[in-house]
């Protein structure tokens, strides 16, 4: 308020100035907005003046009513008086009369005063002479409440005038009476069905009739247990009832049977017949044994409400659960004050924290289901896709997706012959993608929403207050997002195991899906979690931190996305190796074409690199040069200068064609030890390549390990191998045909030159005959294939 009147420009406060107000105007608003300034000064004074000309003329009206009022009450005020003058001349003779009856009758009231004692004495005698037989009327119709008191109003007399012959009579059948009456009661007290109020009712007269306190306080203990246990068998029958109706049987029943006995043990013994009891430590032992009654039945209680509330979540309605734990826990609070000593509220915050528990371990379990039923989906979607794919295709790209990505369409339909159904591959994935990605996404934060629920400010408990409500708060966010997360990146790594039967493309896909948890999933789950519990999980430190989930995330996508190299790359390296033990290399024919399984490997990779580059950052430094043939899709390099293309078996031939290969001018020069000498040589010189290097997340990437896999396989079955000059010769060729090729799928073609260079190499090494073709010759056929 201070700072408000204190400004010079507020209109409304004390301190205003005109002048500085005007010139900041000036200086700030443009003319526009002053005359809007001005004409909204002018509606507010206006408005200002009628208001102030409304309170003047109400403020009138109301003291011409009040003048008014003022000479009414004057005219009123007259009238009064006069009458006040003459009720009080009426008091001064109504108290003359009263002081002349009071002294003619005062000898007639004394006389009545001792008649009135006579018959009173007389009435008691009659009641003590009657008294055997009433009781014995009481006792016979169950009035056991009023058989008592009537003893208690005649015990006085009977106990000073007992002695007496006349009273002596009396007084035995009364106390054989009553004798009777307490074996009575206690029969009743022991036995069973009786309700907390019956018990409480026979105690108090039991204690009236002189019953030891500490003895009648364990047996009432002893009796009510069992009337609470009834009750509670009676509660496990009612499984028909939701969790509102339940907890209102509890409440009804047990709990108000328990008050009610905590109540009147209390009251009974340790309040009116305290005295009554001559052990001095009859009131701690009594306090005790009332604690161990409550806790004992109290748990039991809550057992029961926990068992049922573990039965109903997850399959009843939430609010309707927390509703009913709700009114429990409100009478839970209220029945604290009977009981000092034990601490009910604390157990229904205990039921209400396992409650949120079972209720983040049933949304865990559904988050587990939905996710598998997810990654079932996309398997099954993947499998429909390659049962539809193009049957006229024939053995192309579209066919080798089909095949080893099981996706419809693909770089061979694009280019022409044949049709699907489905659009390109490429979109189906992303669509798989996405609708894996963002049904996670909204089921998790549906499922967080849900638990909401517990912190609704309706409710009587405040978990946020309460050290074990904040773990439990705490817990839903580590036992459900952490945890689901956790599962979620050991599930996908799974798939990305050696001993896994999961498809390429859904090792892909998988990644992919984790690439984005990284990037925007896991922050935007743990973000949302954090603001609707209000968690500092940047301070905390026993909260898991987002970046801890994103690595992992990462580290899952790079599993997947090695094994899906992996996998392809044996795929390949399975149709090589085949390829180089099933053929007779020492009986080969002179080569004219190109082998078959050289195409199909090329149109594989094609086919890869069309599905990847619709997923994947295709961009890759560009080399000087023009194009070259073979297939595949996507982003390609250019052909490379014959310059950056010499290796140690081409320095001869460094000014060929561009496309020519310089493996078709390896001729060896001394001998084969010689060459073996050189090789060696130059692999001490040369960078190790990395086969099962991790890849990165970028097609070319990708492509090159797939690559190195399937070249390093074919180098080492040629290894394994011997060759005749012809057979030495088609491995020339297939050389050739292959750096045509794999080299635009690659950002650095020299690991192929020099993957290819060894695989040449090695097979001059294994040669009887190492006599290579003509370049011209390999060119060729290459270009004719």
């Amino acid at each position: 308020m201070g700072e408000k009147s204190g400004n010079p420009y507020d209109m409304d406060g004390s301190s205003f100035d005109a002048d500085r107000y005007l010139q900041k105007l000036l200086k700030e608003c443009s003319l526009k907005q002053i005359m809007d300034t001005e004409a909204a000064i002018v509606r507010q004074t206006q408005t200002l003046h009628s208001d102030m000309q409304t309170l003047v003329y109400e403020n009138y009206n109301k003291f011409i009513s009040a003048t008014d009022t003022i000479r009414k009450m004057k005219t009123d005020f007259k009238s009064m008086e006069t009458e006040m003058n003459l009720l009080m001349a009426n008091m001064n003779s109504i108290t003359e009369f009263s002081e002349r009856i009071t002294d003619t009758l005062q000898e007639t009231r004394t006389q009545l005063t001792r008649l009135s004692g006579k018959h009173q004495l007389l009435k008691k005698l009659q009641f003590l002479s009657s008294l055997p037989a009433k009781l014995k009327t009481l006792i016979e119709e169950e009035c056991y409440q009023q058989a008592v008191q009537e003893y208690s109003h005649a015990q006085k007399v009977l106990q000073q005038y007992g002695q007496q012959p006349s009273f002596q009579g009396i007084q035995e059948d009364c106390v054989q009476i009553l004798d009777a009456l307490k074996d009575r009661l206690k029969g009743e007290f022991h036995q069973t069905g009786k309700s907390a109020q019956s018990l409480t009712e026979i105690g108090e007269l039991l204690l009236q009739l002189g019953e030891r306190p500490s003895t009648l306080a364990k047996e009432m203990l002893e009796c009510a247990s069992k009337r609470l246990h009834e009750q509670i068998v009676v509660l496990q029958d009612q499984t028909d009832r939701d969790m509102i109706e339940f907890i209102d049987l509890g409440i009804e029943g047990f709990l108000k049977d328990l008050t009610l006995v905590i109540s009147s043990y209390s009251d009974m013994f340790l309040t009116k017949h305290l005295e009554q009891e001559t052990d001095g430590n009859f009131e701690q032992v009594a306090r005790v044994d009332l604690n161990a009654f409550v806790n004992r039945n109290v748990d039991e209680y809550l057992a029961l409400v926990q068992d049922r509330a573990e039965l109903e979540i997850g399959h009843g309605d939430s609010q309707i659960i927390l509703r009913g734990l709700d009114r429990l826990h409100r009478r839970l609070t209220a029945m604290k004050t009977l009981c000092h000593a034990v601490d009910m509220t604390r157990s229904g915050i205990d039921i209400i924290v396992n409650a949120a528990g079972q209720l983040c371990q049933t949304h865990m379990r559904s988050l587990k289901d939905h996710f598998a039923d997810s990654l079932s989906s996309i398997r099954l979607a993947l499998v429909s896709a390659g049962t539809t794919s193009t049957p006229g295709a024939g053995p192309s790209a579209s066919a080798s997706v089909a095949a080893q990505s099981g996706v419809v369409g693909g770089p061979g339909n694009v280019g022409g012959g044949g049709t699907n159904g489905t659009g390109g591959g490429s979109t189906g994935l992303r669509e798989l993608i996405s609708n894996l990605y963002i049904s996670t996404i909204e089921k998790v934060k549906g499922l967080m929403q849900d638990l909401l629920i517990f912190l609704q400010p309706e409710w009587s408990f405040n978990l946020k207050s309460d050290p074990k409500g904040i773990q439990c708060i705490e817990g839903i966010r580590e036992n459900l997002l952490v945890a689901f997360l956790r599962h979620f990146c050991a599930t996908v790594n799974a798939y990305g195991n050696v001993s896994s039967t999961a498809p390429p493309t859904l090792l892909l896909v998988l990644s992919k899906v984790c690439l984005e948890m990284d990037r925007a999933g896991v922050h935007a789950l743990t973000s949302l979690v954090d603001e609707l519990y209000h968690l500092d999980a940047e301070r905390s430190g026993t909260l898991v931190h987002e970046s801890e989930l994103c690595t992992e995330m990462r580290d899952s996508a790079q599993q997947l996305l090695d094994s899906y190299v992996r996998l392809q790359g044996l795929h390949l390296s399975q149709m090589l190796r085949k390829s180089v033990e099933t053929r007779d290399w020492l009986n080969c024919l002179e080569p004219r074409s190109v082998r078959a399984v050289m195409k199909r490997v090329v149109e594989e990779i094609s086919a890869i690199e069309y599905v990847l580059g619709e997923l994947y950052d295709s961009s890759v430094a560009s080399h000087g040069g023009g194009g070259g043939g073979g297939g595949g899709g996507g982003s390609r390099t250019t052909a490379s200068s014959d310059s950056s293309r010499k290796t140690h078996f081409s320095i001869a031939a460094s000014k060929q064609s561009q496309f020519r290969s310089t493996w078709s001018t390896y001729t060896p020069v001394q001998s084969q030890l010689d060459s073996s000498f050189a090789s060696n040589i130059q692999r001490l010189f040369s960078e190790k390549i990395e086969i099962f290097a991790p890849v990165e997340f970028s097609k070319v990437s990708i492509i090159t390990g797939i690559i190195k896999i399937c070249l390093k396989t074919l180098l080492e079955c040629v290894r394994l191998r011997t060759f005749s000059r012809y057979g030495l010769q088609q491995i020339q060729v297939d050389a050739h045909y292959l750096q045509m090729n794999l080299w635009r799928f690659v950002s650095d073609e020299n690991l192929i030159h020099i993957l290819l260079d060894e695989i040449l190499g090695s097979a001059v090494l294994r040669c009887h005959e190492p006599t290579l073709m003509e370049p011209n010759a390999v060119e060729i056929i290459c270009e004719r294939n």
